[in-house]
């Protein structure tokens, strides 16, 4: 504390202190640097990144993978500005975050750095407060942790660094945690009435999927999907976000949307039931419908939905926690024979590789299924993975063996270039774990930037990139509709040099079967490295296939 006594940003940081705050992400300016060097000194670590898109995309790892609030401090102005891409990615995926903003100081006739914040950061869909008001502040910032944590969504408090500056004179005491206020709400049981109508509604299929999603793996009804599936004859599978929930069950299909694998695409085809267990029922997991177009959806939820993200996709609600809806209609349907659920089928869930399409194989490059299959057989199980977005992340997201806690996906809003910072993010939750990282060479050097931040804070991050030398699924889609692709193939940079220019390690993997002595190498050592991997332009995922039949006429021929 000051020598003259507390000035308020001393009592901003107590209250973030107070709220349970261990980890800040965090870029210093004029406005918010006082606060967070305070917030340090309270014994926060704090997370010093090289942009303020990194500290928020860091806060939503952080918050998925502690299932807490993800915090981080930015400056005001162009710090809030380079906010906006994180927020909306935030909001979708339904992450609680705090973001302690600057805001231009109330004293000054004028400043550069100014700008109406609160539309920008509404247009989101994160909340903003602006506080004036010194006395009231612990309180607002107190009220903004419960608004995060109930309504699951980012809050922006901004503040002006001239208030921030001032002598407190409030009182000393913080107002009680938002942890003390937040309501104690046991699980949510169905109702009686609801299960006997869903209990009809399987007795009346014969083909009949179970889908998980998060709020399935939150409730922690993963054995519960598993025995209504067993009882049912009904076979497995989960949204993206929750892949690898079934990972170990010789009947899990993998992942339901685009990233479906050619076998579960099929399963789905053939069947007219859905039991959507704690999911949001969002456009991609149903590929706009187009998944499952036999099937009716029950959805297990409790707060049920009509319509998702533009289309009607439920039939049949039931409102439950979803352990506990689960739970009551796997005790309030029959047991049936194996018939679906056969040993051929449980063989072919294990041997069918996800995407059968025949590439030709060029030379002195990788297939980026070849890698995938041999970093699935080399990498620890106990490591903590974490897919970035892009054209790879359908490669990488084919990883039958790993389960939904070691391996994180946020895909929500479609922007690649997050990989980097949710690494960060993983490795600020899970000190003790390795961390890789799975990426392509376009979203990478979006914030290479952040190796710096890895290097000098000493986080246990490997980072496996995929260099096609271009943005992948730009360039396919170019070809595929007989553009030139010149605006989107920008050569294979030497990533693994630029890594070392960092303080890094950096190693180009030509040869795949170099992979088990670079991991047991680096399982040794630890620390950072980036590993390139040069994979041919050539082969597209089954995602672009789809969205461009037209392709398997041209191919990707053109270069």
């Amino acid at each position: 504390m000051n020598a003259a006594g507390p000035k308020v940003f001393d009592m901003l940081a107590r209250a973030f202190r107070q709220e349970g705050v261990e980890t800040c992400f965090a870029l210093l300016g004029d406005a918010n640097m006082n606060f967070a060097t305070r917030l340090a000194e309270e014994g926060c670590r704090m997370i010093y990144v090289r942009h303020e898109h990194c500290a928020a995309a860091a806060a939503m790892a952080f918050a998925r993978k502690t299932g807490g609030i993800g915090v981080a401090t930015v400056t005001c102005g162009p710090g809030v500005t380079q906010l906006m891409t994180a927020l909306p990615a935030a909001v979708r995926a339904r992450l609680p975050l705090v973001i302690l903003a600057g805001e231009a100081p109330l004293g000054a006739g004028w400043y550069n750095q100014a700008i109406d914040q609160a539309p920008l950061v509404e247009a989101t869909g994160a909340a903003y407060h602006s506080l004036h008001l010194p006395k009231r502040m612990p309180v607002a910032l107190r009220d903004a942790f419960v608004q995060a944590r109930r309504e699951r969504r980012p809050v922006v408090v901004g503040i002006p660094f001239d208030l921030q500056n001032r002598r407190w004179n409030g009182p000393e005491d913080l107002p009680v945690p938002s942890a003390s206020l937040v309501p104690a709400v046991s699980p949510m049981p169905p109702h009686p009435g609801d299960i006997e109508a869903a209990a009809k509604m399987l007795a009346a299929s014969r083909r009949i999927v179970v889908m998980a999603g998060m709020g399935a793996v939150e409730a922690g009804a993963g054995p519960a999907c598993r025995a209504l599936a067993e009882k049912c004859d009904a076979l497995l599978t989960t949204t993206l976000p929750a892949r690898g929930l079934f990972h170990d069950d010789p009947f899990s299909l993998g992942v339901a949307g685009g990233f479906s694998s050619d076998l579960c695409r099929e399963c789905l085809s053939e069947a007219d039931l859905i039991v959507a267990v704690g999911g949001s029922l969002a456009r991609h997991n149903s590929d706009a419908g187009n998944l499952w177009p036999k099937a009716k959806l029950l959805q297990i939820d409790i707060d049920p939905v009509t319509i998702s993200q533009g289309r009607v996709a439920a039939d049949a609600h039931l409102r439950a926690d979803a352990r506990l809806g689960a739970e009551a209609l796997a005790a309030a349907v029959k047991q049936r024979a194996a018939d679906w659920r056969s040993a051929a089928l449980a063989t072919r869930i294990a041997s069918k590789p996800a995407d059968g399409t025949d590439f030709a194989a060029e030379p002195g490059v990788h297939d980026p299924r070849d890698v995938v299959a041999a970093l699935e057989a080399a990498l620890p199980a106990d490591w903590q993975l974490v897919n970035s977005s892009g054209h790879c992340s359908y490669y990488f997201a084919q990883m039958p063996s790993r389960p939904q806690t070691h391996f994180l996906t946020i895909r929500e809003f479609g922007a690649i270039g997050n990989g980097i910072s949710f690494a960060m993010g993983v490795a600020a939750a899970c000190p003790d774990d390795t961390v890789v990282l799975f990426d392509g060479d376009g979203s990478l050097l979006m914030h290479i930037q952040e190796l710096e931040t890895i290097r000098r804070h000493d986080l246990n991050i490997l980072i496996l990139v995929m260099n096609d030398g271009a943005y992948g699924s730009e360039i396919h889609k170019l070809r595929a509709e007989g553009l030139d692709d010149a605006g989107a193939v920008f050569g294979r940079t030497d990533l693994a040099g630029i890594a070392r220019g960092f303080g890094i390690g950096g190693q180009t993997v030509s040869a795949l079967d170099q992979l088990p002595a670079l991991v047991a190498e680096f399982a040794q050592t630890g620390g950072a490295a980036v590993w390139d991997f040069p994979v041919s332009d050539k082969v597209y995922s089954p995602v672009i296939a789809r969205a461009h039949p037209e392709i398997a006429a041209t191919g990707s021929a053109k270069s």
